[in-house]
């Protein structure tokens, strides 16, 4: 899967989020801070929608 990492410089860091992932969005004081907090946020979006995912499909069943 690829998707699109997007980091805005701000005043205060950078702000980052991921385009095809709502609410996959993170900050830092850094780049590298705000790619990695970006990462963990992906990832737990990721997880959060294959359990949501999972809770229908058991419901249905």
């Amino acid at each position: 899967m690829q998707l699109t990492a997007v980091f805005v410089k701000v005043p205060e860091g950078y702000i980052a989020f991921v385009e095809e992932l709502p609410g996959a969005n993170s900050q830092g004081a850094t780049l590298e801070e705000a790619r990695e907090n970006l990462r963990e946020a992906t990832m737990l979006v990721l997880q959060a929608n294959r359990q949501l995912a999972e809770a229908t499909v058991a419901v249905r069943v």
